[in-house]
């Protein structure tokens, strides 16, 4: 799986930290004979501004609810994975001569300027994932490449770093939400899967194709404009809007008409990203879609999708094939978590598979 920057390490303890723009997740699995298990989650809220489209703003801060995070976890995991999102990371599909791993990469920095939009291959961070074949010619290859300014990932790792843990890995959110698909579903060969993650800032999108993501993109808009607009238009505080958001007002018929409403230019983003990967691909139709993230807690969201998206429509469940202890975690705790803990169940899963 592809990465930005792959330090593996030999701790058994390894956290998965999801840094959103409203919260931080901290997610730690066990391997066990019978698979993955749950033993610790944890969130915290961050306050706005904080991360604004990826980039760190406010880097003293972003330590505060990082040591807060495992504190409140009681998480004593030294090694973290985590992850970047965003335009702050660039990635492009790439058609290449069948290579080597280490002459491939020889290869990009050498013709860095004709895949990267950076001026200085030496000021950036990237890896790659081999594909498979590019369409019918053997000889071709298809390459994911992904690239993150190095001030932008330092950024991230120093305030992990500062609390203490190590940073071993840091993937990509889209990858991550890939990542947790992988574990826990199996769709027929033929099927297209978009995975659509809706956070507070962002919307992430991968599409999943014979188990190969086929096409990304971040959406610089979340539920934080949905909320915005309810609290603008109820005249209450932002905190009173996510209320009414996710859990509708005393005519729920009516807020929720609304509460969908607000979401269209979301869903219209979505529409146009999809309308483009089935442009460009062979096999167009999108047949599937998981949704999760904060906003797929919204009553009536998937039913919107469906009539949108004229395909089945379903929540992201992390959990499906990862268990917990019941006796920790109540079945109640753990459905109210899925939406939020998809990309976290990634990164997590990413340390333990690469101990």
């Amino acid at each position: 799986m592809l990465s930005v920057k792959n330090l593996f390490s030999r701790s058994r303890k390894t956290a998965g930290i999801d840094i959103g723009s409203s919260l931080i997740k901290l997610v730690e699995l066990r391997e066990t004979s019978e698979g993955y298990v749950l033993h610790k989650f944890a969130q915290v809220p961050l306050e706005m501004g904080v991360i604004e489209g990826g980039f760190v703003k406010d880097h003293d801060t972003l330590v505060k609810k990082i040591k807060e995070l495992f504190n409140v976890s009681r998480c004593g995991a030294k090694n973290v994975v985590t992850a970047l999102s965003g335009h702050v990371v660039m990635i492009k599909k790439a058609g290449f001569r069948k290579m080597e791993d280490e002459e491939l990469r020889e290869f990009i920095i050498d013709e860095a300027g004709e895949y990267m939009p950076f001026d200085n291959i030496g000021d950036i961070n990237f890896d790659f994932h081999i594909c498979g074949e590019q369409g019918l010619d053997p000889s071709q290859m298809e390459v994911i490449i992904a690239a993150a300014k190095k001030d932008v990932t330092e950024s991230y790792v120093s305030a992990i770093e500062k609390t203490g843990r190590k940073v071993t890995i840091i993937d990509v959110d889209s990858f991550a939400l890939e990542t947790a698909y992988e574990e826990n579903y199996e769709f027929d060969a033929e099927d297209t899967i978009a995975l659509v993650n809706i956070g507070a800032s962002m919307t992430n999108i991968n599409i999943i194709k014979d188990g190969e993501s086929v096409f990304t993109r971040n959406i610089l808009l979340g539920g934080n404009s949905l909320t915005q607009a309810l609290q603008k238009r109820h005249d209450v505080s932002f905190e009173e809007a996510e209320l009414i958001k996710l859990e509708g007002s005393d005519d729920p018929d009516n807020i929720q008409g609304e509460v969908l409403s607000h979401l269209e230019p979301i869903f219209l983003e979505i529409g146009r990203s999809f309308d483009y990967f089935s442009s460009t691909a062979t096999e167009p139709n999108i047949s599937h879609i998981l949704v999760s993230g904060g906003c797929a807690g919204i009553p009536g969201i998937v039913d919107t999708m469906k009539e949108k998206f004229l395909c089945e429509v379903e929540i992201f469940n992390p959990f499906k094939n990862i268990a917990f202890d019941k006796n920790v975690f109540s079945p109640s705790y753990i459905k109210d978590i899925g939406t939020v803990a998809t990309v976290g169940i990634g990164l997590a899963l990413r340390g333990v598979e690469n101990r």
